[in-house]
């Protein structure tokens, strides 16, 4: 057996020294997450989307996000603060068909007649939740804060329509005398409508026809 030791010399007083191991680094705090984040993100969108925020619980949610309540609190916060980013990630997957309309399209009009056949198509899309999260998700709510969330969202969409009419009217692209807030709210009042509509049944043909006979009242210069 080949000594450790020199056999020359004086016998070394040091101990045998073994293979050096590398240390392993030290672990962090708490497991790994073993899911991936905006998948959960996803199916939560979905189920508020569905269900709305009060009928969704966190137990429902832990289920359709395959996750348990630990990994939930831990990546999202409570379920008030999932909520929140939901909406905010609704908005931008979902929901920005409004916002390029009314920044691409040369006038309110036509900008107003892309959206409303956007939506046609968008709250009737197979494999989704029907209408929209932002009119439906704090119906039934005990939260007046969710419901300020959701309405504010309605509202800022009413006033960028407003904001592109008075645009028009400005430019003579609509009569003078355009009335142009409630133009806006009338808008609003027909997304709001189709979106409920959608989730009572209505089919994408029954929401283009609709967004046509809205579009015939729009005054013209």
């Amino acid at each position: 057996m080949h000594s450790m030791v020199s056999t020359e010399g004086p016998r070394s007083t040091e101990a045998p020294r073994s293979a050096e191991v590398p240390r392993p680094a030290p672990s962090r705090r708490g497991r790994p997450r073993s899911f991936d984040r905006e998948t959960a993100l996803e199916k939560a969108i979905m189920a508020f989307w569905e269900h709305g925020y009060e009928a969704t619980s966190v137990s429902d949610l832990t289920r359709i996000m395959g996750i348990g309540a630990p990994s939930l609190y831990a990546a999202f916060g409570d379920k008030r603060a999932l909520f929140d980013e939901a909406v905010v990630e609704y908005g931008k997957r979902y929901a920005a068909f409004g916002e390029r309309a009314l920044a691409e399209e040369p006038t309110a009009r036509s900008a107003v007649r892309r959206i409303l056949r956007e939506a046609a198509v968008r709250y009737t899309t197979p494999g989704r939740p029907q209408g929209c999260l932002f009119v439906h998700a704090a119906a039934d709510c005990g939260s007046s804060e969710v419901g300020e969330t959701l309405r504010n969202r309605r509202n800022a969409t009413i006033a960028a329509v407003e904001s592109r009419v008075r645009a028009d009217v400005a430019a003579g692209e609509l009569p003078a005398d355009t009335d142009a807030g409630a133009l806006a709210r009338y808008t609003g009042a027909i997304i709001q409508g189709m979106s409920q509509q959608a989730r009572d049944g209505a089919s994408r043909a029954e929401l283009e026809a609709l967004a046509e006979i809205a579009l015939s009242i729009w005054p013209r210069a």
